[in-house]
């Protein structure tokens, strides 16, 4: 948003500087991106004369020149053809810089004549482009500055030029006079009365306008009027000049004027060529299909749904964004037909999306503007073409209704403190509303119809605080709850998951971070349902909640593998969906391991991962989070998992904490890794929590007693379960044996087809007294039953 100083005055009455209303802005909210001064280019110039001109010796173009100037008389060579004694010109002296030409000047000799300096153009310093001779000012005494004979006999010129970013929640800073409100408001200026006009009409207009039932949701209201027998032309010079400082081109009158009003008081008008409308004109939705040539002479195609107006032959216009070519104003231009209308935003957002357009009334429409401005608007227009052009004007004819923006909320003084950390006296707090058009009822505060973005109490508190400044906060630190030592702060469940994330990667796992989307065919393929699906996704390739972290830890493998990186050991801990409600969620810590063990050696200890990878690292996750160390391994895992390769650690058939094994080639072909893979799943909120809350450990149970080792073989089915074994061996005395672990597994041979020998080592630590020969009998032959009865097998001779 552009404006110069000048029209910000004719709103605010000021003598704030450029740099003043600058920060104030800035601290307000409407941050300052630039600020173009004229002047900082041309304070070093000043206003000569010539005393004496005369030929150059050797040049038939050039003049030698004395000049009076604040310093004395200088001789300077001139080539430009109005070079004459007794004009006032603007000098340029050595060392001074001229814009126009990248320039710092020096004395130095032209043709054999030493130059003390130059007689200025407009094009050397950029006020216009007209160069075929130096300026000749009409006034002004030797040695006044350029800039101050600006300031009094063309302002224009040097009048300062403010751009600043509007968010999106300031609409009402769209238009110079929001933006004075602002200031004033601050402190730096008074504003000034609001202008108004109130034209009445001599004559009813021939073009009506129309609303389809279909469109009043979109087309809130509709006004229009005639205007006949207006002169088109080129608008006042103080126009243009207004125009152009804010990058916009001066057209005609017409067409100027409603730019005017769209940076003015932010409302966006339309005028058409009434001789060119066919009958009257309706708004209405496209059927989609429909062409239009915009005033930009670049064809449009419409989509079904989109508004437009339509005369009765054809559409005219684009609805608050652009008009047609057709019904522009030109220079024949006699009659228009002016419109204000309000329409509803978003539907103006996507037509102009879905068009490709971007105008400034469409960047206006589509963040809103003032719908109660929408009648005196159409009258300041109407008033301003008869004022620049002339004519007569008709009745205003309206369509629809102004909607109702009327909404009030209670101020609290008190909540300034608890929102904002500043102490406003309450009678500062309202006149600060006040000045930024609020009503003050009482405690209620009657919102203005020009701020839609004030939807509660706590945007009451905001704008006083905003228009207070922010930079008046002082840093304060916070007060402690309590006293003493602090409670921890981190939850139980966040404890449990830092624990997990040092575990993993203190086992050689590299940590990822991926997307909570996942496309619906990994959803799918990972047991997603339908209630993951979002309605608004990011991309199709981001449409649903992952059910399963290892599609994300997948991806990142494969993007890894395809830059040469072929052993990789990733692991992930965040969240999971089951579903669309919150107890539909569950926080996972999940890792893969890639490829092979390590790097290529002499020594051959380089091979595949397998699953018994994944189960040790698994073991050793769920051992920090205290899980239970014996568990129970059950078989019927999901389609992603390897059928006899992999297995669920689980404290009964239902509670599974996790699951280890390789992944099926199936999974690791769609996600486009090169294998083996293997992988585990620890779901953390199901490990039961310990029952004793304190941080103090268990006494450490050691004992001064010498164990014993017993090796034991069995022969039993080869689909007989080595664990089930172990397990089995470990109940036959739980105080008295200490660990159980296999040593060898012997298959075929005498065994016989189907059988096989699995070799175990039982460690026996007695508490209370050393061992005798008898009493390790004894366990062996509680171990010999126990094994037997649970596996079937029998003691190998």
């Amino acid at each position: 948003m552009k404006f110069t100083l000048s029209w910000l005055k004719d709103h605010l009455d000021t003598t704030a500087s450029v740099d003043e209303i600058a920060e104030a802005l800035t601290d307000l909210g409407l941050e300052v991106e630039d600020i173009i001064n004229p002047a900082e280019r041309l304070k070093t110039f000043t206003l000569a004369k010539v005393t004496h001109a005369e030929q150059h010796p050797d040049a038939d173009r050039l003049r030698v020149c004395t000049v009076a100037t604040n310093e004395g008389d200088k001789q300077i060579v001139c080539g430009a053809p109005n070079a004459r004694e007794g004009i006032t010109v603007v000098l340029a002296k050595p060392g001074d810089y001229v814009p126009g030409i990248d320039v710092t000047l020096s004395v130095g000799k032209i043709r054999g004549v030493e130059s003390h300096g130059m007689m200025a153009s407009e094009r050397e310093l950029e006020l216009s482009d007209e160069h075929n001779g130096i300026i000749e000012l009409p006034s002004g005494e030797i040695g006044q500055t350029f800039v101050d004979w600006l300031a009094e006999n063309d302002p224009a010129k040097v009048d300062p030029v403010i751009d600043i970013a509007i968010t999106p929640n300031r609409q009402d800073a769209l238009g110079v006079r929001g933006i004075a409100r602002d200031l004033a408001a601050r402190g730096l200026g008074t504003l000034k009365p609001a202008p108004s006009a109130e034209v009445k009409g001599s004559f009813d207009s021939p073009i009506s306008v129309t609303i389809d039932e279909d469109t009043r949701d979109d087309a809130h209201v509709f006004m229009g009027r005639l205007i006949r027998g207006v002169k088109n032309g080129p608008s006042p010079q103080w126009l243009q000049d207004r125009l152009r400082a804010i990058g916009l081109r001066p057209i005609s009158a017409l067409v100027d004027i409603t730019n005017f009003f769209t940076y003015d008081q932010n409302r966006p008008l339309h005028v058409f060529d009434a001789d060119k409308v066919n009958g009257n004109l309706r708004v209405h939705r496209a059927k989609g299909g429909e062409t239009l040539v915009g005033l930009d002479e670049k064809e449009y195609t419409f989509p079904a749904g989109a508004v437009v107006i339509s005369d009765d032959h054809e559409i005219e216009s684009i609805a608050g964004i652009m008009g047609g070519l057709r019904t522009g104003c030109t220079e024949e231009t006699t009659n228009v037909f002016l419109e204000a209308a309000v329409w509803d935003a978003i539907q103006i957002a996507k037509t102009g999306r879905a068009l490709k357009i971007n105008s400034d009334a469409r960047y206006r429409n589509e963040r809103g503007i003032d719908p109660l401005f929408n009648a005196p608007a159409i009258e300041l227009a109407t008033q301003m073409i008869l004022d620049l052009c002339g004519g007569e004007a008709s009745h205003v004819v309206t369509a629809g209704e102004v909607p109702d923006t009327s909404r009030a909320y209670k101020l609290d003084t008190d909540r300034v403190v608890s929102l904002v950390g500043m102490e406003i006296p309450a009678d500062t707090q309202r006149k600060t509303l006040e000045a930024l058009g609020f009503v003050m009822d009482g405690d209620m505060a009657q919102v203005p119809s020009w701020r839609p973005d004030v939807q509660g109490s706590a945007d009451l508190v905001e704008e006083v605080a905003r228009v207070a400044s922010l930079t008046k906060l002082v840093g304060k630190p916070l007060a402690r709850v309590t006293t003493g030592v602090p409670k921890p702060v981190l939850t139980p469940m966040q404890k449990r998951e830092g624990i997990a994330r040092r575990t993993v990667a203190a086992l050689g796992y590299n940590e990822c971070v991926t997307y909570s989307f996942i496309d619906a065919d990994n959803a799918a393929a990972y047991g997603g349902v339908e209630a993951n699906r979002l309605e608004n996704p990011i991309s199709s390739e981001m449409s649903h909640m992952r059910p399963s972290l290892l599609p994300g830890l997948l991806a990142a493998a494969a993007r890894n593998q395809a830059r040469g990186f072929q052993d990789l050991a990733l692991f992930e801990v965040g969240p999971v969906f089951h579903g669309a409600e919150p107890d539909e969620q569950e926080t996972l810590v999940t890792g893969i391991l890639v490829g092979h063990t390590g790097p290529k050696d002499r020594f051959g200890t380089r091979r595949p991962v397998d699953t018994f990878d994944a189960k040790a690292d698994i073991e050793a996750v769920l051992s920090a989070l205290g899980a239970p160390a014996k568990l129970m391994h059950l078989r019927d895992m999901n389609a992603w998992w390897h059928p006899g390769r992999s297995a669920k650690l689980s404290l009964g058939p239902k509670n599974v904490l996790g699951a280890f094994g390789e992944l099926h080639p199936k999974a690791i072909d769609a996600a486009g890794v090169k294998g083996p893979v293997v992988a585990f799943a620890v779901h953390i909120g199901k490990i039961p929590f310990p029952k004793n809350k304190g941080a103090t450990r268990a006494a450490l149970g050691a004992s001064d007693l010498q164990s014993v080792e017993r090796d034991f073989a069995f022969v039993v089915d080869a689909n007989v379960e080595a664990v089930n074994l172990v397990n089995a061996a470990a109940g036959a005395d739980k105080a008295l044996i200490d660990e159980v672990r296999i040593f060898d597994e012997f298959i075929g041979g005498s065994l016989g087809e189907g059988k096989k020998s699995l070799a175990i080592t039982v460690r026996l630590q007695p508490r209370d007294k050393t061992l005798t020969e008898k009493d390790i009998e004894a366990v062996s032959a509680k171990i010999v039953q126990k094994v037997e009865k649970a596996t079937g097998g029998s003691l190998r001779g």
